[in-house]
């Protein structure tokens, strides 16, 4: 299985503070059946910033670490990247990672709201060729209020992740209630754990996907996962077509 959002480097973000620390995630990430990880740390963030060469220069070394210890682990790179007015620019000056070098980018919004200028930013990536993915919606308190707002950057064009934690009710019984909602709306396309450490930010991988099957929700299950391969392989997700979206009655949540 492939975790396509993770904080795993070290002393960059409000993830790991040590190399040991991001060792200790990773032999966890094994555990959890993960073979694949794309590292997105934060950019363009108010508090953090991981520059590209500081990316650059960990993956490597924590790839031989791997290595060294006999965990069969592949490690890809990227960026979650905050979203900024600047971002485009930043974009074609390659100062950002899109995800494993792929045509997708992890875009974060304010937890606060959807920005008025984020449909302009959408539009402008997609004339670049990259596909926004907009990281866990179901923790941004303009989309938890109206979710038809993720709805509308949906059909502009840009596709969604939600968090595996946020399906195991790690941040509360409302959001892990919207996260399946969405699910079951097709307004989220892949699936990531956001780790952080182990204790309060841990993988919830398979538990996230235990409880999308107690819902019997094994067709979206499976289009997640695979649409997480997708992002290595550069290929177009599965998506459902507005027609198929109106047919699950997603307006019955708003």
């Amino acid at each position: 299985m492939i975790d396509m959002h993770s904080h795993i480097l070290w002393n960059v973000d409000d993830g790991p503070k040590t190399l040991e620390e991001s060792l200790a995630l990773l032999e966890q990430a094994e555990k959890e059946g993960i073979t694949d990880m794309i590292s997105t740390s934060h950019s363009q963030h108010p508090q953090f910033d991981a520059k590209l060469e500081i990316v650059n220069e960990q993956i490597p070394q924590l790839q031989q670490e791997l290595a060294k210890r006999e965990i069969t682990l592949t490690l890809h790179r990227g960026h979650e990247v905050r979203l900024t007015e600047n971002l485009i620019s930043l974009l074609q000056t390659g100062q950002v990672h899109t995800l494993a070098n792929s045509s997708y980018l992890l875009l974060e919004l304010p937890s606060s709201h959807v920005p008025n200028y984020t449909k302009s930013i959408i539009e402008a990536l997609l004339i670049e060729g990259i596909t926004p993915i907009i990281a866990h919606p179901e923790r941004n308190k303009g989309i938890s209020e109206k979710p038809a707002r993720l709805e509308r950057l949906i059909r502009q064009g840009a596709v969604a992740q939600i968090t595996a934690g946020s399906l195991a009710g790690h941040f509360g019984k409302s959001v892990q209630k919207l996260s399946l909602e969405l699910v079951r709306a097709n307004l989220v396309h892949t699936y990531g754990s956001d780790v952080h450490n182990l204790s309060s930010r841990p993988f919830l991988f398979e538990e996230g996907l235990r409880f999308l099957e107690k819902k019997k929700e094994i067709d979206s299950i499976n289009m997640l996962l695979h649409n997480n391969r997708r992002i290595l392989e550069n290929e177009r997700f599965i998506l459902f077509e507005p027609e198929e979206i109106k047919e699950k009655k997603w307006w019955k949540l708003f």
